[in-house]
């Protein structure tokens, strides 16, 4: 039995705080293991659970680790360890999915070495955590959902995602492995004042710049660009080969630029302090 892993991230945006969480299962077999991820402004940590403690659905939003429950209607916290002291709960409505699925005709494809899916691309969001002493308060708040599961991260990759006044967008470019072949794969969604936009490869995407923390993609008429502008990120870990050991860096909230365009057409161009970026290419 080969190792995997599955994943959900749960963000929260208000105006001056941003949280994501993020459980998950790893390995296999008796090897079966969970852990709890946790990144703010101010901190990050990690806590393992033991198979038999935790549970993580691999098709929607649910997963339990200890006494904490995480779901598409809000979370609940109760955490109490060495290091973590946690509490409180959360609520969601008003969950915004996508027309279909993220990954369009690749989530036929056998084999493939992660999974992408996108459950809200933006809810509202409020309660109130408390997190080792520090407390975070969310009310009409912003929120958003996205999962992962498959064996592995892409090897290089980048991933943003932000609420912005208007609306969200997320974007994920990534080196893909498909049988002997490799290629850079694009997955994105903007939506804009109630109208979708959809960015990815097997509707004509490509990913036209890649590099210094800047990924420019264009599809037709469309071009869609982030620019990571605050190189200061905290570690996370992610999954290689089914076990979570590989270690990367994400911005949870740091200041990006943001551009989208169709034909001449500027449909927004800003700057925001409330961009989540994970830029994982030399």
């Amino acid at each position: 039995m080969h190792n995997e892993f599955c994943g959900w991230y749960f963000k929260c945006q208000s105006r001056d705080e941003t949280i994501a969480l993020i459980p998950a299962v790893h390995g296999s077999g008796e090897s079966r293991a969970g852990s709890l991820q946790f990144i703010s402004r101010e901190e990050n940590w990690i806590l393992p659970f033991s198979g038999g403690r935790c549970r993580v659905e691999k098709n929607r939003p649910a997963a339990r680790m200890g006494e904490s429950v995480f779901s598409e209607k809000g979370i609940c916290l109760r955490l109490r360890t060495d290091s973590v002291c946690a509490a409180g709960t959360v609520r969601f409505r008003g969950l915004t999915p996508l027309r279909y699925d993220i990954m369009g005709p690749f989530r036929c494809v056998p084999f493939m070495e992660c999974r992408h899916s996108v459950v809200s691309m933006r809810h509202r969001v409020d309660g109130c955590l408390q997190i080792n002493g520090n407390e975070y308060r969310f009310h009409n708040a912003a929120g958003y959902i996205e999962g992962d599961r498959g064996r592995s991260f892409p090897r290089q990759y980048a991933w943003t995602q932000c609420c912005f006044q208007a609306g969200s967008l997320m974007l994920a470019v990534a080196d893909i492995p498909l049988g002997p072949f490799r290629f850079t794969g694009v997955t994105g969604a903007v939506r804009l004042r109630g109208k979708e936009y959809r960015l990815a490869t097997y509707l004509g995407a490509k990913a036209a710049v890649i590099r210094d923390g800047t990924v420019v993609v264009r599809q037709g008429n469309l071009s869609l660009t982030a620019v990571l502008l605050d190189r200061s990120a905290r570690t996370l870990m992610a999954p290689a080969d089914g076990s979570m050991t590989r270690t990367i860096r994400e911005n949870v909230a740091c200041r990006a630029f943001y551009e989208l365009r169709e034909g001449g057409r500027r449909l927004f161009s800003f700057e925001t302090d409330n961009a989540s970026f994970e830029f994982e290419y030399p």
